[in-house]
């Protein structure tokens, strides 16, 4: 059996920015929101944390900054994934240097590849490091998609350990589950299906709605482990409005709308992306009023 990085709620945190770079004094209090109400882990420069508009020295300022905030108190993941194998190899073993207790590795996009390119992609990374992986599927974002077969391919690689599974395919998460067993662990990268996830044998979320709602997050997941399947589909449910709110525009956008609602200075995405729409921010106060969130 694989090495286990995290169980339960692992956050996908957003990147604070100002008009000069990274706000760090917002991201500090951000990562300790986080840890103070549950969180499991924190991915750091992940499609949340923006990671595709921030420079090299942006991610390693961000990675360092919280691995030394976290300091040890819960695994930090560095989003590291590219679509160039040379530099993700050099991120990662940055990542690695500076203390990051696990790697987050998207496919590659625009260029993509074929199915044997990624095995070679993933692979040269895997050997670079000692670090634990966990691929990142999302072929929505990339135009690719890590198939069953290529997972199995790739579980075989002792640091290949998960997966992060957002094609929204339950089809396919059941075929890499039944693949794969215990060599490669599977994370729900969609916060509509936690629980059909986990019921999989899926070891918990990396999550957009968790840098609102961490504590209950990791309640859904705990309350899944503990046997409590009542109390963890009731959380599902009632977090299935505030899910879609927090979709209704491109991630993150409405996030950090979200976050800037409850009294943090989350600010606003970088272009391309933009400021959420007016329409928009009435269905995340509508969702965080229903969820007894209420705009501080």
């Amino acid at each position: 059996m694989k090495n286990i990085i995290f169980k339960g709620c692992g956050t996908a945190i957003v990147t604070p920015f100002t008009n000069d770079g990274i706000n760090f004094e917002e991201f500090g209090k951000l990562i300790e929101f986080q840890i103070s109400n549950g969180a499991d882990s924190i991915i750091v420069c992940g499609t949340t944390g923006e990671s595709s508009t921030m420079s090299l020295e942006e991610k390693k300022s961000a990675i360092e900054f919280a691995i030394r905030v976290a300091n040890k108190r819960i695994p930090i993941i560095a989003g590291t994934g590219g679509n160039c194998t040379k530099s993700v190899i050099e991120l990662s073993q940055y990542a690695e240097k500076i203390g990051a207790d696990a790697l987050l590795i998207v496919t590659p996009y625009y260029n993509k590849t074929t199915q044997a390119g990624l095995v070679a992609h993933y692979t040269a990374i895997a050997k670079s490091v000692k670090l634990p992986i966990i691929m990142y599927n999302v072929p929505s974002r990339t135009g690719l998609n890590i198939t069953p077969e290529t997972c199995l391919q790739l579980s075989k690689v002792d640091n290949i350990v998960a997966v992060k599974e957002a094609s929204g395919d339950l089809s396919q998460v059941a075929k890499i589950a039944a693949l794969c067993r215990d060599n490669l662990h599977i994370y729900s990268g969609n916060d509509d299906q936690i629980l059909p996830v986990l019921s999989l044998g899926g070891l918990g979320v990396i999550s957009v709605i968790s840098n609102v709602i961490p504590k209950t997050v990791h309640n859904m997941t705990e309350y899944f482990f503990n046997g409590n399947n009542t109390e963890a589909t009731k959380l599902q449910l009632d977090t299935l409005e505030f899910t879609s709110a927090m979709f209704c525009e491109v991630n993150p956008i409405p996030v950090k709308a979200a976050l800037n609602m409850i009294g943090f200075n989350a600010g606003i995405p970088r272009l391309p992306l933009v400021e959420l729409s007016d329409s928009g921010k009435e269905k995340v106060r509508k969702a965080l009023k229903n969820l007894n969130i209420g705009e501080i």
